[in-house]
Protein backbone atom coordinates (compact mmCIF):
# COMPACT_ATOMS: atom_id res chain seq x y z
CA UNK A 1 0.00 0.00 0.00
CA UNK A 2 1.15 3.47 -1.04
CA UNK A 3 0.70 6.48 1.41
CA UNK A 4 0.68 9.80 -0.34
CA UNK A 5 2.13 12.75 1.53
CA UNK A 6 -0.82 15.11 3.02
CA UNK A 7 -1.46 18.30 1.19
CA UNK A 8 0.39 21.72 2.66
CA UNK A 9 -2.85 23.78 3.64
CA UNK A 10 -2.81 26.45 1.76
CA UNK A 11 -3.32 28.68 4.62
CA UNK A 12 0.10 27.51 5.73
CA UNK A 13 1.65 27.68 2.42
CA UNK A 14 0.86 31.11 1.81
CA UNK A 15 3.05 31.69 4.91
CA UNK A 16 6.06 30.74 3.77
CA UNK A 17 8.67 32.84 2.02
CA UNK A 18 8.89 30.81 -2.07
CA UNK A 19 12.33 28.77 -2.83
CA UNK A 20 14.70 30.34 -4.11
CA UNK A 21 16.99 29.71 -7.40
CA UNK A 22 18.85 26.33 -7.51
CA UNK A 23 22.53 27.78 -8.00
CA UNK A 24 24.35 26.19 -10.77
CA UNK A 25 27.46 24.50 -11.12
CA UNK A 26 29.99 27.30 -11.42
CA UNK A 27 28.23 29.61 -8.76
CA UNK A 28 28.64 28.40 -5.23
CA UNK A 29 25.32 28.74 -3.05
CA UNK A 30 25.03 30.48 -0.49
CA UNK A 31 25.37 29.48 3.16
CA UNK A 32 22.05 31.12 4.96
CA UNK A 33 21.63 31.73 8.79
CA UNK A 34 19.38 29.57 10.56
CA UNK A 35 16.29 32.06 10.21
CA UNK A 36 12.62 30.30 10.62
CA UNK A 37 9.64 31.27 8.83
CA UNK A 38 6.83 32.75 11.20
CA UNK A 39 5.14 29.10 12.31
CA UNK A 40 3.53 27.89 14.92
CA UNK A 41 4.91 24.62 16.18
CA UNK A 42 1.56 22.70 15.13
CA UNK A 43 1.64 24.95 11.80
CA UNK A 44 5.58 23.86 11.13
CA UNK A 45 4.84 20.06 11.43
CA UNK A 46 1.70 20.18 9.41
CA UNK A 47 4.10 21.98 6.65
CA UNK A 48 6.67 19.53 6.46
CA UNK A 49 4.40 16.56 6.79
CA UNK A 50 2.89 17.81 3.33
CA UNK A 51 7.30 18.41 1.68
CA UNK A 52 7.86 15.11 -0.37
CA UNK A 53 10.93 13.21 0.25
CA UNK A 54 12.60 13.47 -3.26
CA UNK A 55 12.94 10.94 -5.74
CA UNK A 56 15.78 9.53 -7.27
CA UNK A 57 19.29 7.97 -6.15
CA UNK A 58 20.15 9.14 -2.59
CA UNK A 59 24.06 7.56 -2.29
CA UNK A 60 25.66 7.00 1.12
CA UNK A 61 28.59 9.85 1.56
CA UNK A 62 32.15 8.34 1.18
CA UNK A 63 33.81 7.54 3.93
CA UNK A 64 36.31 10.72 5.83
CA UNK A 65 39.61 9.72 7.51
CA UNK A 66 41.52 12.59 9.64
CA UNK A 67 44.74 12.94 7.73
CA UNK A 68 45.60 15.44 10.76
CA UNK A 69 48.25 15.27 13.76
CA UNK A 70 46.75 13.61 16.95
CA UNK A 71 46.21 17.35 19.09
CA UNK A 72 44.62 18.19 16.11
CA UNK A 73 42.51 14.78 15.84
CA UNK A 74 41.60 15.37 19.59
CA UNK A 75 40.48 18.69 19.25
CA UNK A 76 38.88 17.89 16.03
CA UNK A 77 36.81 14.94 18.29
CA UNK A 78 35.46 16.84 20.53
CA UNK A 79 34.26 19.88 18.69
CA UNK A 80 32.28 17.06 16.32
CA UNK A 81 31.53 15.56 19.66
CA UNK A 82 30.05 18.61 21.01
CA UNK A 83 27.75 18.64 17.44
CA UNK A 84 26.40 15.48 18.18
CA UNK A 85 25.93 15.92 21.88
CA UNK A 86 24.41 19.07 21.85
CA UNK A 87 22.54 18.50 18.75
CA UNK A 88 21.00 15.28 19.30
CA UNK A 89 21.14 14.57 22.66
CA UNK A 90 22.39 10.89 24.04
CA UNK A 91 21.02 9.23 21.49
CA UNK A 92 23.58 7.75 19.42
CA UNK A 93 21.23 7.74 15.84
CA UNK A 94 21.07 11.02 16.00
CA UNK A 95 24.34 12.06 16.94
CA UNK A 96 25.52 9.71 13.89
CA UNK A 97 23.25 11.67 11.61
CA UNK A 98 24.25 14.93 12.86
CA UNK A 99 27.97 13.84 12.33
CA UNK A 100 27.78 13.12 8.54
CA UNK A 101 26.05 16.23 8.49
CA UNK A 102 29.30 17.80 9.89
CA UNK A 103 31.50 15.97 7.45
CA UNK A 104 29.72 16.55 4.77
CA UNK A 105 30.03 19.86 5.13
CA UNK A 106 33.94 20.07 6.09
CA UNK A 107 33.92 18.27 2.42
CA UNK A 108 31.92 20.81 0.13
CA UNK A 109 33.68 23.88 -0.78
CA UNK A 110 31.01 26.16 0.60
CA UNK A 111 31.56 25.72 4.31
CA UNK A 112 34.73 25.89 6.67
CA UNK A 113 37.81 23.38 6.03
CA UNK A 114 38.19 22.23 9.25
CA UNK A 115 36.00 20.16 11.78
CA UNK A 116 35.70 22.71 14.36
CA UNK A 117 35.12 25.43 11.89
CA UNK A 118 32.15 24.11 10.63
CA UNK A 119 30.90 23.27 13.52
CA UNK A 120 31.42 26.77 15.15
CA UNK A 121 30.78 28.61 12.14
CA UNK A 122 28.86 32.14 12.75
CA UNK A 123 29.48 31.32 16.66
CA UNK A 124 30.51 34.78 17.27
CA UNK A 125 27.26 36.23 16.16
CA UNK A 126 24.01 36.31 18.16
CA UNK A 127 22.38 35.44 15.30
CA UNK A 128 24.13 33.39 11.98
CA UNK A 129 26.09 30.61 13.99
CA UNK A 130 25.03 27.39 11.68
CA UNK A 131 24.34 24.86 15.02
CA UNK A 132 22.53 26.84 17.16
CA UNK A 133 23.75 25.52 20.22
CA UNK A 134 27.37 27.20 19.43
CA UNK A 135 25.58 30.73 20.28
CA UNK A 136 22.35 30.12 22.30
CA UNK A 137 24.04 29.83 25.44
CA UNK A 138 23.40 26.07 25.60
CA UNK A 139 27.33 25.34 25.82
CA UNK A 140 26.66 26.23 29.53
CA UNK A 141 25.07 23.13 29.97
CA UNK A 142 27.48 20.06 30.24
CA UNK A 143 27.65 16.21 29.66
CA UNK A 144 28.02 13.93 32.26
CA UNK A 145 30.96 11.98 31.69
CA UNK A 146 29.45 8.97 30.40
CA UNK A 147 27.74 10.67 27.99
CA UNK A 148 30.58 12.69 26.63
CA UNK A 149 32.20 9.62 26.44
CA UNK A 150 29.96 7.65 24.09
CA UNK A 151 29.61 11.21 22.04
CA UNK A 152 33.09 11.36 21.53
CA UNK A 153 33.05 7.41 20.14
CA UNK A 154 30.59 8.49 17.74
CA UNK A 155 32.59 11.36 16.90
CA UNK A 156 36.29 9.18 16.61
CA UNK A 157 34.04 6.25 14.41
CA UNK A 158 33.04 8.71 11.99
CA UNK A 159 37.04 10.64 11.62
CA UNK A 160 38.37 7.12 11.45
CA UNK A 161 35.93 5.97 8.46
CA UNK A 162 32.29 4.82 9.55
CA UNK A 163 29.17 6.41 7.25
CA UNK A 164 25.99 6.90 8.70
CA UNK A 165 24.38 6.04 5.22
CA UNK A 166 20.69 7.23 5.48
CA UNK A 167 21.47 11.15 5.36
CA UNK A 168 23.41 10.68 2.34
CA UNK A 169 24.77 13.51 0.92
CA UNK A 170 22.58 16.10 3.11
CA UNK A 171 23.96 19.27 4.46
CA UNK A 172 20.93 20.82 6.56
CA UNK A 173 18.73 19.69 8.86
CA UNK A 174 16.32 20.97 11.20
CA UNK A 175 13.68 19.70 14.05
CA UNK A 176 10.09 19.18 12.32
CA UNK A 177 8.02 21.93 14.49
CA UNK A 178 10.34 24.74 13.26
CA UNK A 179 10.45 25.66 9.43
CA UNK A 180 13.91 27.29 8.24
CA UNK A 181 14.03 29.88 5.41
CA UNK A 182 16.33 27.32 3.36
CA UNK A 183 14.64 24.25 3.89
CA UNK A 184 12.09 24.65 0.98
CA UNK A 185 14.74 25.00 -1.88
CA UNK A 186 16.57 21.73 -0.73
CA UNK A 187 15.82 18.14 -1.65
CA UNK A 188 14.14 16.83 1.49
CA UNK A 189 16.12 13.38 1.87
CA UNK A 190 15.74 11.77 5.34
CA UNK A 191 13.81 11.28 8.86
CA UNK A 192 16.21 10.10 11.85
CA UNK A 193 13.82 10.46 14.86
CA UNK A 194 12.43 14.45 14.73
CA UNK A 195 14.77 15.97 12.50
CA UNK A 196 14.79 16.33 8.91
CA UNK A 197 17.64 16.18 6.50
CA UNK A 198 18.71 17.90 3.81
CA UNK A 199 20.70 18.68 0.53
CA UNK A 200 21.02 20.96 -1.85
CA UNK A 201 18.94 20.78 -5.63
CA UNK A 202 20.81 20.48 -8.47
CA UNK A 203 24.88 20.16 -8.75
CA UNK A 204 25.84 21.13 -5.67
CA UNK A 205 23.49 18.20 -4.06
CA UNK A 206 25.85 15.54 -5.71
CA UNK A 207 28.82 13.24 -4.88
CA UNK A 208 30.71 15.45 -7.11
CA UNK A 209 30.41 18.66 -5.66
CA UNK A 210 31.55 16.81 -2.23
CA UNK A 211 35.71 16.67 -2.89
CA UNK A 212 37.03 20.03 -1.34
CA UNK A 213 40.18 19.02 0.08
CA UNK A 214 40.20 20.01 4.05
CA UNK A 215 42.56 21.41 6.43
CA UNK A 216 44.77 18.82 8.92
CA UNK A 217 44.91 22.32 11.26
CA UNK A 218 41.84 22.36 13.84
CA UNK A 219 41.63 25.60 15.28
CA UNK A 220 41.47 26.20 19.26
CA UNK A 221 37.58 26.47 20.76
CA UNK A 222 37.49 28.66 23.86
CA UNK A 223 34.31 27.87 24.17
CA UNK A 224 35.08 23.84 24.58
CA UNK A 225 37.83 23.89 27.07
CA UNK A 226 35.29 22.88 30.15
CA UNK A 227 34.88 19.35 28.76
CA UNK A 228 38.05 19.41 26.22
CA UNK A 229 41.14 18.56 27.59
CA UNK A 230 42.37 19.49 23.70
CA UNK A 231 41.10 22.42 23.87
CA UNK A 232 41.96 23.91 27.61
CA UNK A 233 45.51 23.20 26.23
CA UNK A 234 45.17 24.23 22.97
CA UNK A 235 44.14 27.87 24.00
CA UNK A 236 47.09 28.58 25.94
CA UNK A 237 49.26 27.85 23.56
CA UNK A 238 47.45 29.90 21.36
CA UNK A 239 47.45 32.82 23.72
CA UNK A 240 51.30 31.83 24.15
CA UNK A 241 51.27 32.54 20.18
CA UNK A 242 49.73 35.53 20.18
CA UNK A 243 52.38 36.69 23.12
CA UNK A 244 55.15 35.82 20.81
CA UNK A 245 53.51 37.89 17.76
CA UNK A 246 53.59 40.94 20.54
CA UNK A 247 56.65 40.30 21.54
CA UNK A 248 58.23 40.10 17.76
CA UNK A 249 59.09 43.84 17.38
CA UNK A 250 61.24 44.03 21.39
CA UNK A 251 62.91 40.20 20.20
CA UNK A 252 63.99 41.55 16.78
CA UNK A 253 67.87 41.06 16.85
CA UNK A 254 68.07 39.13 20.06
CA UNK A 255 70.13 36.56 17.97
CA UNK A 256 69.03 32.70 18.01
CA UNK A 257 65.20 31.48 17.98
CA UNK A 258 63.39 32.81 20.89
CA UNK A 259 60.39 30.23 22.64
CA UNK A 260 56.76 31.09 23.01
CA UNK A 261 55.73 32.25 26.46
CA UNK A 262 54.81 29.00 27.23
CA UNK A 263 52.22 27.91 30.59
CA UNK A 264 54.27 26.82 33.58
CA UNK A 265 53.85 23.19 34.76
CA UNK A 266 52.10 23.37 37.85
CA UNK A 267 50.15 27.00 38.26
CA UNK A 268 47.90 27.54 34.75
CA UNK A 269 48.05 30.84 34.87
CA UNK A 270 51.28 31.67 34.62
CA UNK A 271 53.98 32.26 31.76
CA UNK A 272 57.48 32.25 31.38
CA UNK A 273 59.29 33.59 28.04
CA UNK A 274 62.95 34.86 26.82
CA UNK A 275 62.84 38.09 26.41
CA UNK A 276 65.10 40.33 23.85
CA UNK A 277 66.89 43.04 25.85
CA UNK A 278 66.47 46.01 23.23
CA UNK A 279 63.20 47.32 24.34
CA UNK A 280 62.73 46.29 28.29
CA UNK A 281 59.43 49.15 28.33
CA UNK A 282 57.58 47.04 25.66
CA UNK A 283 57.80 43.94 28.16
CA UNK A 284 54.54 44.43 29.12
CA UNK A 285 52.75 44.01 25.77
CA UNK A 286 54.00 40.76 25.60
CA UNK A 287 52.79 40.06 29.14
CA UNK A 288 49.20 41.45 28.29
CA UNK A 289 48.80 39.08 25.19
CA UNK A 290 50.23 36.18 26.92
CA UNK A 291 47.73 36.68 29.81
CA UNK A 292 45.01 36.81 27.75
CA UNK A 293 41.67 37.98 29.33
CA UNK A 294 42.48 36.19 32.41
CA UNK A 295 41.06 37.10 35.62
CA UNK A 296 44.79 35.91 37.64
CA UNK A 297 47.88 36.06 35.88
CA UNK A 298 51.43 35.50 36.44
CA UNK A 299 53.77 35.98 33.40
CA UNK A 300 57.66 36.46 33.87
CA UNK A 301 60.74 36.84 31.72
CA UNK A 302 64.46 36.10 31.40
CA UNK A 303 66.90 37.71 28.92
CA UNK A 304 69.37 34.43 30.37
CA UNK A 305 67.77 31.26 28.31
CA UNK A 306 69.74 29.17 30.35
CA UNK A 307 67.20 30.77 33.70
CA UNK A 308 64.12 29.93 32.10
CA UNK A 309 62.00 27.50 34.35
CA UNK A 310 60.12 24.63 33.30
CA UNK A 311 56.98 24.73 35.95
CA UNK A 312 56.16 27.25 38.38
CA UNK A 313 58.80 25.68 41.14
CA UNK A 314 62.00 27.72 40.54
CA UNK A 315 65.37 27.51 41.74
CA UNK A 316 66.74 30.91 43.86
CA UNK A 317 68.96 31.45 41.15
CA UNK A 318 66.59 31.70 38.62
CA UNK A 319 64.08 33.92 40.34
CA UNK A 320 67.51 35.84 40.87
CA UNK A 321 67.90 36.10 37.11
CA UNK A 322 64.30 37.28 36.14
CA UNK A 323 64.48 40.68 34.09
CA UNK A 324 60.73 41.13 34.26
CA UNK A 325 57.48 40.22 36.15
CA UNK A 326 53.84 41.34 35.32
CA UNK A 327 51.24 40.14 37.51
CA UNK A 328 47.12 40.66 37.36
CA UNK A 329 44.61 40.10 40.14
CA UNK A 330 41.36 41.79 38.90
CA UNK A 331 39.42 40.70 42.11
CA UNK A 332 41.94 42.53 43.96
CA UNK A 333 42.52 45.65 41.57
CA UNK A 334 46.19 44.63 41.20
CA UNK A 335 48.44 44.93 37.69
CA UNK A 336 51.52 45.72 38.58
CA UNK A 337 55.10 45.72 36.15
CA UNK A 338 58.28 44.81 37.58
CA UNK A 339 61.72 45.26 36.61
CA UNK A 340 65.05 43.60 37.34
CA UNK A 341 66.61 47.28 37.77
CA UNK A 342 69.98 45.98 38.18
CA UNK A 343 69.39 44.50 34.45
CA UNK A 344 66.75 47.76 33.39
CA UNK A 345 67.74 50.73 35.61
CA UNK A 346 64.17 52.05 36.15
CA UNK A 347 63.51 55.75 37.53
CA UNK A 348 60.59 56.36 39.93
CA UNK A 349 58.90 54.04 42.78
CA UNK A 350 57.22 50.78 42.71
CA UNK A 351 59.22 49.49 39.47
CA UNK A 352 62.02 47.45 40.78
CA UNK A 353 61.90 43.86 42.14
CA UNK A 354 63.25 43.37 45.57
CA UNK A 355 67.15 41.66 45.08
CA UNK A 356 68.61 39.80 47.51
CA UNK A 357 71.33 38.16 46.89
CA UNK A 358 71.42 33.75 46.96
CA UNK A 359 73.20 32.36 50.02
CA UNK A 360 76.53 30.37 48.54
CA UNK A 361 77.28 29.01 52.17
CA UNK A 362 76.77 25.25 53.25
CA UNK A 363 74.29 24.91 56.21
CA UNK A 364 75.38 24.78 59.23
CA UNK A 365 76.47 21.10 61.00
CA UNK A 366 74.87 22.12 64.34
CA UNK A 367 71.84 22.76 65.57
CA UNK A 368 70.49 25.84 65.20
CA UNK A 369 68.46 27.74 67.97
CA UNK A 370 64.87 27.34 67.15
CA UNK A 371 63.92 30.71 68.19
CA UNK A 372 60.38 32.60 68.96
CA UNK A 373 57.53 30.67 66.87
CA UNK A 374 57.09 32.23 63.37
CA UNK A 375 53.77 34.04 62.77
CA UNK A 376 52.33 33.66 59.32
CA UNK A 377 52.11 36.93 57.51
CA UNK A 378 55.51 38.42 59.20
CA UNK A 379 58.94 38.71 58.31
CA UNK A 380 62.03 38.53 61.25
CA UNK A 381 64.89 40.42 60.26
CA UNK A 382 67.98 39.25 62.10
CA UNK A 383 68.62 41.32 65.15
CA UNK A 384 65.64 43.44 64.48
CA UNK A 385 61.78 43.33 65.87
CA UNK A 386 59.06 42.33 64.03
CA UNK A 387 58.17 44.14 60.56
CA UNK A 388 54.79 44.44 59.35
CA UNK A 389 53.86 43.13 55.73
CA UNK A 390 54.59 44.38 53.10
CA UNK A 391 52.05 46.70 51.04
CA UNK A 392 53.43 45.92 47.65
CA UNK A 393 52.22 42.68 47.03
CA UNK A 394 54.14 40.12 49.02
CA UNK A 395 51.26 37.60 50.35
CA UNK A 396 51.18 36.88 46.33
CA UNK A 397 54.70 36.13 45.83
CA UNK A 398 55.36 39.41 44.58
CA UNK A 399 57.20 42.20 46.10
CA UNK A 400 58.42 45.88 44.75
CA UNK A 401 60.45 48.52 45.79
CA UNK A 402 61.68 51.52 45.05
CA UNK A 403 65.23 50.13 43.33
CA UNK A 404 67.36 50.24 46.47
CA UNK A 405 69.25 46.92 46.90
CA UNK A 406 69.60 45.72 50.35
CA UNK A 407 72.63 44.32 51.69
CA UNK A 408 72.91 41.07 51.32
CA UNK A 409 71.79 38.14 53.92
CA UNK A 410 72.59 34.38 53.78
CA UNK A 411 69.06 32.85 54.27
CA UNK A 412 66.05 34.91 53.10
CA UNK A 413 65.58 34.13 48.64
CA UNK A 414 65.23 36.65 46.19
CA UNK A 415 61.66 37.81 45.47
CA UNK A 416 60.57 39.03 41.90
Amino acid sequence: MIQRTPAVPRAIAAKVRPPQRVAPPTELPAVEPVELQDLTAEEARAYNAGIPFVRGPKPAAQPFRFAGDAAALARATDCLAAAGWYEAGDDPAGQRAVVQVVLNRLRHPAFPKTVCGVVFQGAERSTGCQFTFTCDGALARHPSAPAWDRARKVAADALAGKVEKKVGYATHYHTDWVVPYWSSSLDKIAEVHTHLFFRWTGWWGTPPAFRRAVSRDEPVIAALAPVSPAHQLGAALTEAEAATAAAAPLLAGAGAPVPAATPLAGDEDAFAMVLGSDSPERYGDAARAACGERARCKFMGWTDRAQLPGSATMTPQQIAAMSFSYLRNKDAGIERMLWNCKEFPRTGPGLCMRRQAVSQLAPPSGATPAGPEPLDGVRRREGAGVRSPSPSGEGLGWGASSGATPAARPHPQPLP
